[in-house]
Parts: C-alpha cells; structure tokens; sequence
C-alpha cells in the first residue's frame, strides 16, 4: 500500500536508509516535540514521587507518625496504581492518549494542594493513594504516546528518552524542593510540586497531538475483529506469514490477551520490572533520610547526593537507548537491543546493593548511587513487551504490565520502616535530636533492605535476559490467532 503521508512530513519506513538516522522533517519535528513534553511529563510524575522522602525529616515528627506509618504512607502511593493503570491501559486502545495524559496531569497537580494547606497524616495518606492512582499508567501512556510517532526500529531511542524524564525528575526536583523546605517550610514542597504541574498541563494542552502510528479510535476494539492501524509506505497485510519481523509489528491484528499475560516473556517482564519498581520506593521514601541520619548529611547536601543515583540513570537510559537504536537498525531484535541490556543493568545494579554493607564512607554512597541508578530502567521492560503485540493493544499491554509490577514499590517502603523498627529503630519526638544508637538501628535495619533488594534485582535481571523475547511471544500469539 502507498504512503498516504506526504515525504517531507514523515519518513518512509520502507526505505531501509531512512531508518538508520534521526531525522527532523516538519512531522518528526513535531515527534520530537511530543518527545519533550513526555520527558517533562515523566519529571513531573517522578518529583512527585520524590518529594516524599525529601520531607521525611520533618513531616514525620510534624505529623506525629512512626517510620512504620511513614512507610505504609510511602507504599500507598501505589495502592491504585495497578488498578488504575489496567484500566487505563484498556481505555488508551478506544480513546485519544492525548486526552487521557491531559487528565492525569490535571489530577498530579490538584493533589498537591492539600498538604500546603495544612493537611494532616489522613490526608497525606488519601493524596498520595489518588496521586499514585493517577501517575500508574504514566509511563505506560508516555510511550504509547511517542511510539505514535515513531516507526518501530526507530522507538528505542525516544521511548528511552522519555524513560530519561523519569530519573531527572528527582535530580531536578531534589536540590530545588531541598530548597523550599528550607525557606518556606516542608509543606510548600507539594505546593510547588502543584504550580509546576499545572505549567505542564496547559502546555500539553496548547501543543501535543496524536501521532500517525496510533492505534486508537471509537470504533477501536480489542477483540477479534478489531483493524489494525495501517503503516505509511508498508504492506499491511501479515495474515499470510508465520514469521512476523520486528517492523511489522504495528500490523499484528489482535489477539487473546490472556494467552499474552500467562506467557512466560509477559511473567520475566513483570519481575524485571517490579525489581525496578522495589528501587524505586525503597529509594524515594527512605533514602534521603538515610543519608541525613545514617551518613550525617545535612538537608542540603541530601538533597544534592539524591540526585547522583538519577544523574546515573538518565545516562544508563541514554546510552541504553542509542544502543539499542543501533542494534535495531542493524537488525537485531527487541530482545537483544532492548531485554538484554536491561536485564544486565539489573545484575550489575543486584550486585552493588549486595556489596554496599561490606564497605563504609564514601565506598559505601558510591556503590548504592550506582545501585540505584543501574537499577531505574523499567520502561525498558514495557517498551520491549510492546513488540509482542499490534498497536491497538500495545498500551494493555504497557499498562497491565506496569500495573502489576508497582506490587514492588508497594512492599518495599513498608518492609525497609519494619525492618528499621525490628532493629530497634524509634522515630525521635520533633526538635529532638536523633541518638547514636538510633542512628544505628536505623543502619541496621536498611542494610537488611539493601542484601533483599539485591537479591531482587539480581532475579528479575535473569529471567529478562533468559525469557523477555517479544517478537517470539508475538509469533505465538499470532498462530493461536490464526487457527482460532
């Protein structure tokens, strides 16, 4: 079939030079520019998630709660997130992602507002459940959203740099509401967080679209009858092959979705992913304060050494991302180019966590800041999963995925505040300087954390490797579809 989109605006993917660079005609200026506003969209989402640890050292005595209670308030955060993100996931394959992004935005930055006016713990602990509920799918709709506007070889670059958005969150938003705190106090950290927020959102509004590849519509379906999306300058016609190659994948027609969640590629994704997720709210609601009570930074400081981990995981992602724009134009598929070199960050970031309480001082914050920072790669796992299907499903697909990997996020917060109070570690009352046996409970009880999390980590970087090979579930999938 001919391309319908005229040269200039957008590459032909049948060209087999035009893929092998970035190109920035009027349509893929327009690309890049969604890609922007994602990676802003991502920064956003991630500051929120950040802020919480920032504010620990003082929210905690201010509102009267325990490291356990702190903790569970950490872990709620993702108490809708899969709920949330399934059914948005489902929504995002009838309707305009466009629309469904502009309303996550509008919900992050009014959930804010309430902590800066004087919110207590019950409310702290209703904002961050609906807070969460609204950021789930957010990585799930980003990249659905930019891979509308890239060919398949072309995504791996993009989808990382809007994964990149996810780790600068936190670099930006630690030293900046590190700040706040200090000059106006811990409650105009969320209302900060708010004002940002709604900047984005009227952005968003003024300039973002859907782009050629997607697969949405109201007359969209999920089901077996349902069209695919037709490709510019491809043949849109797969029924006839047995094998389906890593640019068609836009065309697959829909499946069973059941077969795609039991499969043994969809099950390595989701403990690859959920290891990453485990970081995540380990590491946003704890790790400032350890530093502040473990390492003896002040609040400045803390501020500024949280962001190492993300400045290391935005690079891990950038490079990640050129590397597999590479070997996807070289012909290598999502597996090698995407599963792998996730799967080898997690080892690697697995085994720093391990070694982190054999060492002390700077050896110590060195090895945890590469730990962390190897180990916030989980778009990765969602943007490889998304060549098993066709781009109807594709955010289902993303979305359940995300959705029931945050099960790591939810655990981790609370296991690291019983694992502190196990060893002996008791809040102190508000002024009152924290004890060194205190601090050392509070050690005690994190190192604990860090060997569980390793072990973690170094599970779900295995079976990536071995098992996350969606082109093959896709190939599966397809000859069910086929004889069904």
């Amino acid at each position: 079939m001919a391309s319908t989109v005229a040269p200039d605006k957008i590459v032909d993917p049948s060209d087999p030079k035009a893929s092998k660079t970035i190109h920035f005609g009027r349509m893929n200026r327009k690309a890049w520019l969604i890609v922007a506003l994602l990676a802003l969209f991502q920064i956003v989402a991630f500051a929120d998630k950040a802020v919480l640890g920032l504010v620990a050292s003082e929210a905690i005595p201010d509102l009267g709660i325990s490291a356990v209670e702190f903790g569970f308030i950490g872990s709620a955060f993702f108490f809708l997130y899969a709920v949330v993100s399934v059914v948005t996931g489902f929504l995002a394959a009838r309707f305009s992602v466009r629309w469904i992004i502009l309303t996550m935005g509008v919900v992050w930055a009014v959930m804010q507002f309430p902590m800066l006016l004087g919110g207590g713990a019950a409310i702290l602990l209703v904002t961050r459940i609906v807070l969460g509920g609204a950021e789930g799918p957010a990585t799930a709709m980003s990249l659905t959203s930019a891979h509308s506007w890239f060919e398949p070889r072309r995504r791996a670059l993009p989808s990382n740099l809007v994964a990149a958005g996810s780790t600068l969150g936190p670099v930006l938003a630690a030293p900046a509401l590190a700040w706040v705190i200090g000059a106006w106090g811990w409650r105009w950290a969320f209302g900060v967080l708010g004002i940002v927020g709604f900047i984005w959102v009227i952005a968003w509004l003024l300039l973002a679209s859907d782009g050629p590849y997607a697969g949405h519509g109201k007359s969209g379906s999920t089901g077996k009858d349902a069209q695919s999306p037709v490709i510019p300058g491809r043949d849109n016609d797969i029924e006839s092959t047995d094998e389906i190659d890593t640019d068609d994948v836009d065309k697959q027609p829909p499946i069973a979705l059941w077969r795609a969640f039991a499969s043994l590629t969809f099950l390595a994704a989701v403990i690859g992913g959920g290891s990453n997720f485990w970081v995540q709210g380990f590491v946003t609601t704890w790790l400032p304060q350890y530093l502040g009570t473990v390492v003896g930074l002040s609040l400045p400081r803390v501020g500024t050494v949280t962001t190492i981990p993300w400045i290391l995981g935005a690079l891990v992602l950038l490079f990640l991302g050129f590397l597999g724009h590479r070997l996807m134009q070289k012909g290598y598929n999502a597996h090698r180019s995407i599963a792998i070199p996730f799967g080898v960050a997690a080892l690697l970031a697995g085994v720093c966590f391990i070694l982190v309480q054999t060492v002390s001082g700077v050896a110590a914050v060195a090895l945890l800041c590469v730990a962390a920072g190897c180990s916030l790669a989980y778009p990765m796992t969602a943007s490889a999963l998304a060549f098993a299907v066709g781009a109807r499903q594709r955010p289902i697909m993303m979305a359940t995925l995300g959705g029931v990997a945050s099960v790591g996020a939810i655990i981790s917060p609370t296991l690291v505040g019983w694992l502190m109070t196990r060893a002996g570690y008791v809040s102190p009352p508000s002024g009152t300087a924290l004890t060194p046996e205190m601090a050392n409970n509070m050690a005690a009880g994190v190192h604990q954390a860090f060997t569980i999390t390793g072990v973690v980590l170094l599970a779900g970087g295995a079976l990536c490797i071995l098992f996350l090979r969606p082109e093959a579930l896709g190939r599966t999938l397809q000859a069910h579809h086929r004889k069904s």
